[in-house]
């Protein structure tokens, strides 16, 4: 039959009745090529009632009536039964068909109507012609809505997961053979074509988003594939050519290498003309992520080499043609496939994709020989080299275009091609929850099926051989942010794909050969003696590497590892005339490096490789100074080095059992490197590197702490060497820690003091008080710090500071020194009128008040500075209030006799300061009236009321207050309201 038609009954629930659905479906050649159902759902995927009727009509086949064609039956029927049969039919559906039913009617009746100039009628019930397309069937309308949505949630919502899905539905439908999978991805790519966002983005000059970038690679890829269907028609595949190169020419398409912004003519294009490079970015042709599939659209099958390997395993040359060279063949009569790789790879890709694994397992294996021999031929020429290359101490590269990371990812698919054909399917493999949380897959070795005698080599170890090929290759860093992150993320899921493979001794035996090869490939290899500058680094590979090889030959994986740890972009400056690589002309300006954008994390895995070696030497002295020597060497961040010294501390100093010693001492010398890199240059982290390397020095002993105290100069400021250095060995802490016998302790503090000195003598400012602190136990050292302190007072330090250490000075009961270090402060200090809430007050009337307690000589002497010093009336006043209190003296020196009296303001040293505070009450008032708004004028009557009281302690005092007074009604005329004021309270 070509129509199935029945009702599926859905049983009721809980909250929903029993539903019946009337569901039909149209099929032709094995294809359902039409579908419809009242439940209406709309999805890509048929509905659960269409999926049970075609099953029960599988399942069930002698259930289901089989009938002829509708035509056929009322082609047996004369005139009164086809009228009984058509009068009924629109009874039973008389609202449904009973408009159509009139409107065919006045079409049949009419002779000139399009209906009569057709033979015949259609049947729904009948199968299609012979010629007609026959396709699965496909909802069109609701992949464009379904793939519409999700671009418009713009990677929310699991939005990109589930585009994700639909292409995994494209490459299921290929390898099915499914005509509908390039439909599919044509309806999808339209959707993709007509995201509103590519013009903003483009306008805008910003690259698409991450998420994005990642959809419209896999798009690229998948119609890759589609182009190199090795089984399609000429005619699809030029209708296909013709739609790839409609949308790599429309300006919104994004470009292959992810951003818009490199269409601009940037600073690297505007200093090409100047370097004799003609092959700028400008000059480049535009690349789009459909450019990969419109070259694919050139490639054919036809090839009779090709043809061969991919259609037997036992494809070989004969015997006698295997002397000399041959393009066809390896010298074991292995075909080989001599064509670009990643071209290679996308054929292996397209073979996989469209159901045929054994074919494209086939031709992956040609691939690896070619690879193979490639490798020793390049080994060869590298010997004959060697000399030289090492004496330049550079290299050109060879790759231009590197595999990992690369847009069609050709390693990926080699090893995915090679790691399937050994995949153990468990029982219950399909029960994967929806949490994703699926178990790592297991792998079994599967020999390689060849015509030569038995190779003993495995598809598994193939895959693993294939995978490190690649990765070791030595390639260029490409241009632009995007292709360079694709790198570092290419290359984290090929490892990630790698540490799913239990390494066995067949494999270490192959990671060994391989890793030896690299180590050995010169150019060619990433890992090779001489590399150029640009070379992506190798330490996300070789951390693997060394981790993987170390249990078996830890020889091996330490000398892999060290040669990996270099990063020679950091290192050199470009030498001019390097034309290896025309697009990075950054490299002929004197910069430092062209634009990595990931140069970030490049670093950080550098600094990862060396914790993952320090980690392993743990104990073994000799393995540890070659790390830390390559750390030295390679590493130039000083936030990288600091944390690899805490790294290795944490190691060193592990909560449940003793420390290691030999990593202790290394974590202390990289935090002494960082100490040198940072002494100079600002660094936001200086004070918890500081602490963090005394408590380190601490944990080495007692022998590190005295080192650190006696070569402070390189390491610390003054500052850091006495306020946390010398303080910290000095605490209570420290020497519990150490448990410390009495020597030992006199040995630390007299070094700790000798470092409070020389910071002393070279930042007084700054360190004079801290000296004197770690100076207190030891006469002499005390002295001598405050002579330095008295010698630096009248040039390099300020009152603040001199003030604190007077005030300390008092505390530690040296009353006589305090006193003429706060002397010395007055002499920096001056206070202005209007400055009565200036911070220095307290100091002046702590200094004022040591010196009345001293005695009346101290007065003498300190009151002529204030007077110098002090211009503020209300703190003058507040200074002689407190003079005339209590009788001077009254700290009660040895030797001395006070009279115990109090003091009069009549006779010196009180006159002069009662004389001065007179006449800045006077210059204040003045100053104020000059411009004083009326809401002041009650804070000023107020003001004169306190100078009043000041006036009044002069023999003559209400003469001199009546005076001036009058002067100022005199003055101040005008100011007629507040002249009323003043008369009020003073007459």
């Amino acid at each position: 039959g070509f129509h199935l038609s029945g009702t599926v009954t859905e049983p009721a629930t809980a909250t929903e009745p029993e539903i019946t659905y009337k569901v039909a479906i149209s099929f032709d050649r094995c294809k359902i090529t039409s579908v419809t159902c009242g439940c209406g759902n709309k999805d890509i995927f048929y509905c659960a009632h269409v999926v049970a009727l075609s099953l029960y009509r599988i399942r069930k086949p002698d259930q289901v009536k089989l009938r002829l064609p509708i035509s056929e039956t009322l082609f047996q029927m004369n005139r009164d039964q086809l009228q009984k049969f058509v009068q009924y039919l629109i009874t039973a559906h008389h609202t449904e068909v009973l408009p159509t039913a009139q409107k065919l009617a006045d079409e049949i009746l009419s002779s000139n109507s399009e209906i009569n100039q057709v033979h015949g009628a259609p049947d729904p019930t009948a199968g299609a012609s012979i010629d007609d397309e026959n396709c699965w069937h496909l909802d069109e309308e609701q992949v464009r809505e379904q793939v519409k949505l999700f671009l418009s949630q713009g990677g929310y919502y699991g939005s990109g997961k589930q585009l994700n899905s639909m292409f995994a539905k494209v490459r299921e439908m290929l390898r099915m053979r499914d005509s509908n999978g390039a439909r599919m991805l044509t309806l999808i790519t339209e959707q993709f074509m007509a995201d509103p966002r590519l013009s903003l983005w483009r306008q805008q000059g910003t690259g698409i988003t991450e998420k994005c970038r990642q959809l419209w690679d896999e798009l690229g890829a998948l119609w890759v594939c589609v182009v190199l269907n090795p089984h399609c028609k000429l005619e699809e595949k030029s209708c296909w050519l013709r739609q790839l190169r409609k949308w790599g020419e429309m300006d919104v398409c994004p470009l292959e290498d992810g951003n818009y912004g490199n269409e601009l003519p940037n600073i690297t294009n505007a200093l090409t003309q100047s370097s004799g490079h003609s092959q700028d970015s400008l000059a480049r042709p535009r690349r789009t992520v459909f450019t990969r599939a419109i070259e694919g659209c050139d490639l054919h099958w036809q090839d009779s080499h090709l043809q061969r390997i991919i259609s037997s395993d036992f494809y070989m040359s004969p015997s006698y043609q295997r002397e000399g060279e041959s393009l066809l063949f390896n010298s074991q009569g292995q075909p080989l496939w001599l064509e670009h790789v990643p071209t290679a790879c996308a054929r292996v890709d397209a073979l996989r994709s469209h159901g045929y694994p054994r074919e494209a397992l086939r031709l992956t294996v040609a691939i690896i020989n070619t690879l193979r021999l490639q490798q020793q031929r390049q080994l060869e020429i590298y010997k004959h080299q060697k000399k030289e290359l090492l004496q330049r101490g550079a290299t050109t590269i060879t790759n231009l275009e590197g595999w990992v990371g690369h847009p069609l990812n050709p390693i990926g698919c080699l090893f995915l091609t090679l790691t399937e054909a050994c995949r153990l399917e468990e029982e219950n493999c399909l029960e994967i929850s929806d949490a994703g949380d699926s178990k790592p897959p297991v792998y079994q070795h599967v020999p390689v099926v060849t015509g030569s005698q038995d190779s003993g080599e495995s598809y598994l170890s193939l895959a693993l051989e294939v995978a490190l090929m690649g990765m070791g290759q030595q390639r260029v860093m490409p241009e632009g942010l995007y292709a360079q992150d694709k790198v570092c993320r290419n290359e984290e899921q090929i490892i990630a794909r790698l540490q799913d493979l239990e390494l066995d001794p067949v494999l270490v035996q192959t990671l060994r050969k391989q890793c030896i090869l690299l180590l050995e490939g010169g150019p060619f290899s990433g890992l090779g003696e001489v590399i150029h500058r640009e070379s992506v680094p190798m330490h996300t590979f070789a951390k693997y590497l060394f981790s993987a090889l170390l249990p078996h030959d830890a020889d091996l994986a330490y000398k892999l590892a060290l040669r990996a740890m270099r990063l020679p972009v950091l290192e050199t400056t470009a030498p001019s005339g390097d034309v290896t690589h025309p697009h990075h002309l950054v490299s002929v300006v004197p910069s430092r490096y062209p634009r990595w954008f990931t140069l970030g994390h490049l670093e950080s895995q550098q600094c990862e490789l060396a914790s993952t070696m320090l980690t392993a030497a743990k104990g073994d002295m000799l393995r540890l100074r070659t790390v830390l020597e390559a750390i030295q060497k390679n590493i130039h961040s000083s936030s990288l080095i600091f944390k690899l010294a805490q790294d290795a501390f944490k190691i060193a100093t592990p909560a449940d059992s003793n420390s290691d010693t030999t990593l202790l001492n290394v974590a202390l010398e990289l935090g002494l490197q960082v100490m040198r890199m940072t002494l100079s240059t600002l660094n936001w982290r200086r004070r918890e590197m500081v602490r963090w390397l005394v408590t380190c020095a601490t944990e080495v002993g007692v022998r590190a702490l005295v080192s650190i105290l006696q070569s402070w100069y390189s390491l610390f400021t003054p500052t850091e060497a006495t306020s946390i250095v010398a303080a910290t060995v000095m605490s209570h802490n420290t020497i519990l820690r150490l448990s410390l016998d009495y020597p030992q302790r006199e040995e630390l503090a007299s070094c700790a003091r000798t470092l409070a000195l020389q910071c002393a003598m070279k930042d007084p400012q700054n360190c004079a008080l801290s000296a004197l602190t770690l100076c207190e136990k030891d006469h002499i050292a005390f002295e001598t710090a405050y002579q330095i302190v008295i010698d630096a007072a009248s040039t390099g330090m300020t009152y603040t500071q001199l003030f604190t250490i007077a005030r300390y000075m008092e505390h530690r009961g040296y009353p006589l020194r305090a006193f003429k270090l706060a002397s010395l402060a007055m002499t920096h200090l001056n206070l202005a009128y209007n400055q009565d809430t200036h911070p220095a007050i307290n100091d002046v009337l702590w200094a004022c008040a040591l010196s009345h307690s001293l005695g009346k000589n101290e007065l003498a002497a300190i009151i002529p500075l204030v007077v110098k010093s002090v211009h503020c009336a209300t703190v003058l006043s507040d200074i002689l209030r407190r003079c005339t209190m209590t009788a001077p003296g009254l700290a009660g020196i040895p030797g001395r006799r006070n009279s115990g009296k109090l003091m009069s303001t009549d006779k010196a040293p009180l006159r002069q300061l009662l004389d001065a505070t007179i006449s800045a009450y006077i210059n204040t008032t003045h100053s104020r009236l000059t411009h004083i708004s009326p809401r002041h004028y009650g804070e000023f009557i107020e003001f004169l009321s306190k100078a009043r009281e000041t006036f009044l302690l002069a023999q003559d005092g209400h003469i001199q207050f009546a005076q001036f007074i009058d002067n100022l009604k005199q003055i101040y005329k005008g100011k007629k309201k507040l002249m009323l004021l003043v008369r009020e309270r003073f007459g």
